[in-house]
């Protein structure tokens, strides 16, 4: 599988060990950024990876910065992406295994390297059951992701038309 890796300068101590894993576990890394500590901001990378994901060039996705927190709200404003805040064994999995978790983030500042690590396998290792009330739970949340955008996009229209009185 390939997998879309990012992080911000607080997740980068903590990526490479995480690309080396995944790797290790045969899967092929894009590298979506940063590629130093210097201070950089969640949402560009976090933009990169959901968009590597959306384009096909990856199937899932890894984002870690500081808590984890930031990067999932953003991620999650990409069409299609599912993205969700794992410390855990058990939500690694039951994400993807439940509610098609696309993208797996991390806090660096919260999981030390072995947890992320066995997150990160955990996380790939799962899989999306198909049951029908898990299928039917997506299409809402897909319909929520639709209806806010047409409503957003309707908002911005109303907003411009009405800027040129």
């Amino acid at each position: 599988m390939k997998i879309a890796l990012g992080c911000d300068h607080a997740g980068f101590p903590l990526k490479g060990e995480l690309r080396t894993a995944i790797e290790a576990a045969g899967h092929t890394v894009v590298d979506c950024g940063t590629f130093d500590t210097a201070p950089c901001d969640y949402p560009d990378v976090a933009r990169s990876v959901a968009e590597a994901i959306r384009s096909a060039q990856a199937e899932r996705g890894v984002l870690v910065c500081g808590s984890g927190v930031g990067a999932a709200v953003a991620a999650t404003k990409v069409r299609g992406i599912r993205a969700g805040v794992c410390h855990d064994c058990y939500s690694a999995r039951q994400g993807v295994e439940h509610d098609d978790l696309n993208v797996l983030c991390l806090g660096a500042r919260v999981v030390g390297p072995a947890l992320a690590i066995d997150l990160v396998r955990t996380f790939l290792g799962a899989t999306f059951s198909g049951e029908e009330r898990h299928v039917r739970r997506l299409r809402k949340v897909a319909d929520i992701e639709r209806e806010s955008t047409e409503t957003a996009a309707s908002q911005t229209t109303d907003r411009v038309s009405s800027s040129g009185d």
